[in-house]
């Protein structure tokens, strides 16, 4: 209704041109990225702001938007949904507890960011957790500083008033010290409320005082990436790099990694869980690398050789190799024909060809003739390492992943490639290590779930055999056609799909 007039106001329904202009206002201000599957549901928000503003369309509305605070709070409760807990994912408190507290305390400095607390559980746990592990907060200089967006939520969050269900992961011990029943509810300890100062801000705000390089230890920011653009998400990570202090930690979701972001940080890995350390001030910080490897391999372009079920995945890529070799070797009475060097650019194309091909020793030689400032290219580098895999030549493809994981920790393919060696050498459990690094990096990728999977198997694993083999089963259907040209060992999609049915019929899973 029309306060003024008593009379109703006629919405105008929001087009698509609408919606479109609304979302680019939301990724531009706030980061937050909503893909074209989630047009509807902005667009049913946007017809509810319409409607509770009396806006006559999207003009008058956006006006309104842009000029009243209050109206950009409203569209925000709208847009984020900050569901959490208490002690939510406690692996990455136990490291905190174990390792990043003796470690900052040790520094004498432990100032605590809580970006997108929501309603206040993370913040209150780290809370908790100082109390029982710092004899005199105050003696230490702790501060702990929660941020959001959602102002409903940060007054929740500064009641300290909490359901059941926020507590469903918190131990017994903790919540009888720090938690009381109030009714339906429960009410969290003063002293604990009073550790934590909350905050309304925007992550991607220019506010240079609250954000000055340096000015945290510890940073908490858990499941913000995966609402953001990915412009967002490399703009709010290199403020999270500058306002921490060299050698400070940043906590992300378990589903979110810097690959490809940022090289600012050490990839840490304790308590069965992955988080970040700040790179020393002196250390150098090179680009991520952008550039993708090359160009797809035409699917049944490789070769698709047996596995036996007592081999490693290198005495295969070995078998095959050697077949190949003395294919040629026989085939054509000497070595094959030198290819071409690769055109200006350092395309890898000639490359990828002769590696699709198992023309290994060839595909080297275009490597080597590659300007010398190409030489410590990434994607060079990772090639140059499967090349050596592929030949057989493990310790030399080692020594390749370690150079480049010295440059860029978070190589996923540079991981994976030096389990296929550790698993070689019999080191099963740096093997596993580094297939579990490579999962955490890129989730998608496909290979080193497989790997693991045939390795519970061999280890009598049922289960764990299942959930990976599985895994692997769904991720190679829609991997790159490139990547498992260079990770496959010579296999094809199709032979690692038969690969995988095969060993969950004899798990008797499903095929």
């Amino acid at each position: 209704m029309d306060a003024a007039r008593g009379r109703r106001v006629m919405i105008v329904a929001p087009t698509r041109a609408d919606i479109d202009c609304l979302r680019h206002f939301i990724e531009q201000r706030f980061g937050l990225c909503f893909d074209d599957d989630k047009r509807d549901q902005l667009g049913s928000l946007l017809t509810e702001r319409l409607s509770a503003t009396g806006a006559r369309g999207f003009a008058s509305y956006f006006q309104r938007l842009s000029a009243v605070p209050a109206e950009v709070r409203a569209l925000i409760a709208g847009l984020t949904v900050g569901e959490t807990y208490f002690f939510r994912y406690a692996d990455h408190f136990a490291a905190f507890t174990e390792v990043v507290l003796p470690d900052c305390l040790r520094r004498h400095s432990l100032r605590i960011l809580s970006a997108g607390c929501a309603t206040g559980e993370e913040a209150h746990t780290l809370a908790m957790l100082v109390r029982e592990h710092v004899p005199d907060p105050q003696a230490h200089n702790v501060t702990i500083t929660g941020i959001d967006i959602n102002v409903a939520s940060l007054e929740k969050a500064q009641r300290g008033r909490y359901t059941a269900w926020s507590l469903r992961e918190t131990p017994e011990p903790m919540q009888t010290r720090y938690l009381h029943a109030d009714g339906r509810e429960y009410q969290l300890a003063a002293e604990v409320r009073g550790m934590v100062t909350f905050e309304e801000r925007n992550l991607f705000e220019e506010d240079s005082a609250f954000w000055r390089p340096g000015s945290f230890d510890v940073i908490f920011c858990r499941n913000v990436l995966i609402y953001l653009s990915a412009d967002a998400i490399r703009r709010l990570i290199e403020r999270l790099a500058r306002s921490l202090a060299p050698s400070g930690y940043l906590f992300l979701g378990h589903a979110e990694t810097l690959r490809g972001i940022s090289s600012a940080f050490h990839l840490r890995q304790t308590h069965e869980t992955f988080y970040y350390q700040r790179k020393e001030s002196s250390e150098p910080v090179t680009p991520p690398p952008w550039a993708p490897l090359g160009p797809e391999a035409a699917p049944g372009a490789v070769r698709s050789p047996e596995l036996a079920s007592d081999d490693t995945w290198v005495d295969a890529i070995r078998g095959a190799s050697e077949r190949i070799a003395a294919l040629a070797s026989s085939s054509s009475g000497g070595p094959a024909h030198h290819a071409e060097s690769p055109e200006p650019g350092w395309s890898l194309a000639a490359t990828m060809t002769l590696f699709s091909s198992e023309r290994f020793a060839e595909a080297m030689q275009t490597l080597a003739a590659l300007p010398e400032q190409a030489t410590e290219n990434p994607d060079v580098q990772l090639l140059r390492a499967a090349i050596l895999t592929n030949s057989g030549e493990l310790l030399a493809a080692e020594q390749v992943c370690r150079d480049l994981l010295l440059r860029d920790e978070l190589n996923a393919g540079a991981h994976y490639l030096t389990a296929l060696c550790r698993e070689h050498s019999g080191d099963r459990a740096a093997a596993v290590h580094s297939w579990h690094t490579a999962i955490y990096l890129d989730p998608d990728f496909a290979m080193p779930h497989l790997h693991l999977g045939l390795l519970a198997k061999r280890a009598g694993d049922v289960d764990g055999a299942r959930r990976e083999l599985d895994r692997a089963l769904a991720l190679l259907t829609r991997e790159d056609s490139s990547r498992i040209l260079l990770f496959g060992g010579g296999f094809s999609r199709a032979s690692l799909l038969g690969l995988c049915r095969a060993e969950l019929l004899q798990l008797g899973g499903r095929s």
